[in-house]
């Protein structure tokens, strides 16, 4: 028969795993909503109200967007350096955000032109899309933990 103490002492550490990591995902909400105003913002100054081009002005506001990502997230959601070194780091971080800025030009290209949604409801549709994909593949294959 199992022991109740070592019953509740793993429920007790998966209760604080799963705590830790709704922090974790929390913050990283908080981050990625900063973000996400740089991006949509930036977009939407110059695409819907300057007139340039929605998919190059697109990407350029995403690499902005995911440099204030980075700073946020080294700073209040993932213990920075703890696997990789700060270059190796960032890199990775772009090479994650390649991955999300080609599936948010496609989301954005199929809400636009196939959708026919509004440039600001596609937009909101695109970086919606990516936000998971960011944060788990930042989570699992770059930093690992997370701040206390």
């Amino acid at each position: 028969m199992p022991s109740t103490a070592s019953s509740s002492t793993t429920s007790c550490a998966e209760r604080r795993g799963r705590a830790a990591w709704l922090r974790g995902l929390a913050r990283y909400f908080v981050v990625g909503g900063i973000a996400a105003c740089v991006d949509i913002g930036l977009f939407l100054a110059l695409a819907q109200w300057l007139g340039l081009p929605y998919l190059p002005v697109s990407a350029a506001s995403f690499v902005l967007a995911t440099l204030v990502n980075y700073l946020l997230s080294i700073r209040y959601v993932f213990v920075s350096g703890q696997r990789f070194r700060r270059r190796w780091e960032t890199m990775l971080v772009f090479a994650v955000s390649a991955v999300g800025l080609a599936l948010n030009s496609a989301i954005l290209w199929l809400s636009v032109e196939q959708l026919r949604l509004a440039l600001p409801a596609a937009k909101l549709v695109a970086t919606g899309s990516v936000f998971l994909w960011n944060y788990l593949a930042r989570r699992i294959f770059i930093f690992g933990a997370l701040r206390p």
